[in-house]
């Protein structure tokens, strides 16, 4: 049972069950460079934005709602370096993005070891203009 799609990273997509999220965070950081000046406070000069981060933090329960497939591939995507769109259900797009940590917290374990509780945490740099596995294979 999963319910309606929230949002999406790639293929992976986010539901208000089994592969869900619990909260999700932007940070914009632009640089200034400081300009000493005489008699006075340094002047700033905006050089543009440096980068741009998304986290989207999660709790799955895969025995009840699943979502730990999608995790993984989520790993997979991250070790060799694929860039996915990000989307919002509202269709607003991101753009593409780097994955950069996929962190997890596994607990409450099943008589085989399995969690039965996975909180995850899944941290995004928006990609620039620039060279990309993708632009290297030739567009593929």
């Amino acid at each position: 049972m999963s319910g309606p799609v929230t949002m999406a990273l790639g293929p992976f997509m986010f539901k208000s069950h089994g592969f869900s999220y619990t909260d999700v965070s932007r940070k914009l950081d632009t640089t200034w460079a400081e300009l000493e000046t005489v008699g006075g406070l340094n002047a700033l000069q905006w050089t543009g934005p440096r980068s741009e981060t998304i986290t989207i933090n999660g709790v799955l329960f895969p025995a009840e709602w699943g979502g730990a497939g999608t995790l993984e591939g989520v790993r997979l995507a991250a070790k060799n370096g694929f860039p996915l769109i990000f989307v919002s259900l509202g269709g607003k797009v991101f753009g593409n993005h780097a994955i950069q940590t996929v962190d997890e917290d596994r607990t409450v374990h099943d008589r085989h070891g399995a969690p039965r509780r996975n909180a995850y945490s899944i941290g995004l740099k928006r990609m620039g203009s620039g060279f990309s596995l993708r632009s290297l294979l030739g567009g593929m």
